[in-house]
């Protein structure tokens, strides 16, 4: 597979975490799993579960509004139930989805991928490798306990593993037919975005993924697949972790507007506009994409509190435009006090300020000479001064901010500044010194 150009330059995407989980307002999936439900207590949210409001195109004006560029929708989570009308059987010939098995009794997926496409945001499909729902899936061991990722005591349990010398290598086959072809009615939709889940509980070569990635080159070769394919996949996937030193060439930050994946009743703790803007900024800025998730409720409408925060997060992006889409990942630690970016010709550096400066801004470790300044937004030139400098030392530019200017100028959320120049920014070498 080949990254997409229009990728790198989407910088965010909305994390779609719906299924018959949102019910109860349980752990999706993971519920059972760990403990807090029983198996048939969480299988009965299906019997609930009715997209009654379900309306994606109402989706798809609410993530433009935000300024996401594309969106990925859980169709299959670890609990094994499509949100599409799989035609593909269990062994008694029975079909575990949406149209299937809920009141809902509708193909959820394809009236998603139509309304994104309408409103011109990339479709993005999220499918879980592992099914703790198919009764061949629990059919194989790691070739060792306790490898690196396995969640510990994870080996035993029955959702996932048989008990050790009980292996049924012809119900793996199955399962893995069963796999194969479930991600082939998905690649039929020509997805922008596979983002796949649940390869841990078994090593690349049980996956056989090297297949799966040919099959997926054959079958949907514009996907974007991210790196939870055994060492396949065009860009890395951090969860809920935003590192200090952000990961080299392409990569992905999925991130929860409150503390859950889906929806849950009782989750009220929501991240604030000002949060979501600085955590998105300092993932672009560092050469990467959010993925923001909201959990959808059980009828398929996003709370309130959730589209508020996606509409303030919006807000700030059509004032910053400018610098938001275009860029590429910034200078690093050490030359600014907070994040930066840079335009593809290096001819503008964009300073992001999260709080109001007291005289000015300071930028250090320029060779080249910052010509203008001005604010993002606004327009208002900004005085900046050069000081230091010699043959190849990098001098520093002070960037002033008149206080009289502030309360029309600051953005309320985050002020971006941006520095230009008449010839690309070089930086001086880190350890130059002068003998």
């Amino acid at each position: 597979m080949a990254m997409q150009s229009w990728y790198p330059q989407a910088k965010l995407g909305i994390f779609l975490h719906w299924g018959i989980y949102a019910v109860d307002s349980t752990a999706e999936s993971w519920a059972y799993w760990l403990g807090d439900c029983t198996w048939d207590e969480y299988y009965a949210q299906a019997g609930r579960f009715t997209a009654s409001a379900y309306d994606p195109n109402a989706w798809a004006t609410l993530f433009a509004e935000a300024g996401a560029r594309y969106a990925v929708l859980t169709t299959k989570h670890h609990d094994g139930m499509a949100l599409w009308d799989t035609k593909v059987a269990y062994p008694d010939s029975s079909t575990f989805s949406t149209v299937t098995q809920t009141p809902a009794a509708r193909d959820l997926v394809t009236p998603y991928v139509e309304a994104m496409r309408r409103a011109g945001i990339k479709a993005g499909l999220y499918f879980s490798h592992l099914d703790w729902h198919h009764p061949d899936y629990a059919s194989l061991q790691l070739p060792e306990f306790h490898q690196p990722g396995v969640v510990a005591g994870q080996e035993h349990n029955p959702y996932s593993f048989p008990p050790d010398g009980a292996e049924d290598y012809a119900a793996w086959e199955r399962f893995l037919a069963f796999h194969r072809a479930q991600l082939g009615e998905l690649c039929a939709y020509d997805p922008d975005i596979l983002w796949f889940d649940g390869a841990w509980e078994r090593t690349p070569e049980q996956w056989r993924m090297d297949e799966v990635a040919a099959f997926l080159g054959e079958r949907a070769p514009r996907a974007v697949l991210n790196g939870r394919m055994g060492g396949h996949g065009d860009f890395s996937t951090q969860e809920q972790a935003l590192l200090a030193k952000p990961p080299a060439g392409p990569w992905e930050l999925c991130v929860t507007i409150n503390d859950s994946w889906g929806y849950k009743a009782h989750d009220d703790n929501v991240k604030s506009v000002r949060q979501l803007v600085q955590l998105f900024v300092e993932v672009f800025a560092g050469g990467g994409n959010l993925l923001l998730d909201a959990g959808p409720m059980e009828n398929g409408v996003i709370d309130d509190s959730q589209a508020e925060r996606l509409r303030g997060l919006g807000a700030w992006i059509r004032r910053n435009e400018e610098a938001v889409y275009t860029t590429e990942r910034g200078l690093g630690f050490g030359y600014f006090d907070g994040p930066t970016a840079l335009s593809p010709d290096r001819k503008t550096l964009y300073l992001y300020l999260f709080g109001l400066p007291q005289e000015f801004v300071v930028v250090k470790g320029l060779t080249t000479p910052v010509a203008r300044a001005r604010v993002v937004g606004t327009g208002t030139e900004l005085r900046h001064q050069r000081v230091g400098g010699l043959h190849e030392a990098a001098g520093w530019e002070y960037v002033y901010v008149d206080h009289a200017d502030q309360a029309s100028d600051m953005d309320p959320v985050c002020t971006v500044i941006a520095c230009e120049f008449d010839t690309p920014l070089v930086l001086a070498p880190t350890d130059w010194a002068f003998d």
